[in-house]
């Protein structure tokens, strides 16, 4: 079987947080250079706030529509 062909994944968009991937993924940047992920589940920012991007540091839990908690 190729290596395209055993890709299979579940992504799920988290309310309010990040989105995860499931599954047996190739993560790469935009010139096609591979991004090493961690192992089991990968988070990706969808806030746009993580110093670890792609993936989710958990920084969008600082903020509440828009404003840094307190």
């Amino acid at each position: 079987m190729s290596e395209k062909n055993s890709i299979s994944a579940e992504i799920k968009l988290v309310k309010g947080g990040p989105i995860k991937i499931t599954g047996n993924i190739i993560l790469t940047k935009s010139d096609g250079t591979p991004i090493p992920a961690p192992a089991g589940d990968v988070y990706i920012c969808a806030c746009g706030r993580s110093k670890q991007k792609p993936f989710c540091d958990g920084s969008h839990k600082q903020v509440v529509m828009g404003r840094p908690l307190l």
